[in-house]
């Protein structure tokens, strides 16, 4: 399979601290991959990397390009959106002002009306709620708007951190369940970082096992979950 996705020798630092150590991950085209690990491993530190936002080192090539030199408007532009932990959605403004916002670098104005639908079909409560301020919806309701807002962009790419953070168990299996959908309809393909381990590896074809900012692990999803010292020594289930 091509991969849409390849980081090579990923290293990222804040400030004089580095916190990534020549990583290696990818991503498939229309492919999910997750990056697990305990906090402090490195994986929030490995989407922000992706995305520019951070001093960095190594090469990350998307669709076929280097894009570790570029801004993140750029990269954004490029098809790459990025869902942060914490939802990070406009609580002053209305759930369809943040979805217009999601939009706000295409050109096809034309074609944003009918990704409304397109969007809402997904999350048929975020029509309902579609004038109501963004701060008073559930948790639950704000992490389904920050992935809305993010598929408004028309993504090639997502890169979701941490989606079922605080959130209850019927909640965080529905939203799988839609991005699963997602996957499957549109082929966006995702990059997931996840403290449920055994929810991302229902999901992903890929992972990459991360302690204190390097791989240990790597391998299909199916076959790590089968491995039970895996499981037992890294993902504490």
């Amino acid at each position: 399979m091509v991969a849409l996705l390849d980081v090579k020798n990923f290293q990222a630092a804040y400030g004089s601290t580095k916190v990534l150590f020549g990583i290696d991950f990818a991503v498939q085209e229309s492919g999910i991959s997750t990056i697990l690990g305990a906090n402090g491993a490195g994986k929030t530190t490995a989407l922000r990397a992706v995305c520019g936002m951070l001093n960095t080192a190594g090469s990350v090539t998307f669709d076929g390009g280097r894009i570790d030199d570029m801004a993140t408007e750029e990269i954004v532009r490029k098809g790459i959106a990025h869902v942060p932990e914490g939802r990070g959605t406009f609580a002053s403004l209305s759930v369809e002002d943040n979805l217009t916002l999601g939009a706000y670098i295409r050109k096809d104005r034309d074609q944003v009306t009918s990704d409304f639908e397109r969007v809402y079909d997904y999350f048929p409560v975020l029509r309902e709620r579609r004038l109501q301020q963004a701060g008073t919806l559930s948790g639950g309701e704000q992490q389904m708007l920050a992935i809305a807002r993010a598929l408004m962009l028309k993504p090639r790419l997502m890169l979701l951190d941490e989606p079922s953070f605080g959130l209850a168990p019927l909640v965080v299996q529905d939203l799988f369940g839609i991005l699963r959908q997602v996957n499957k309809n549109e082929g966006v393909s995702m990059l997931l970082v996840e403290q449920e381990a055994n929810l991302a590896l229902d999901l992903a074809d890929q992972a990459y096992l991360l302690e204190t900012g390097k791989v240990v692990i790597s391998g299909a999803a199916d076959d790590i979950k089968g491995d039970d010292s895996v499981r037992q020594a890294y993902l504490g289930y």
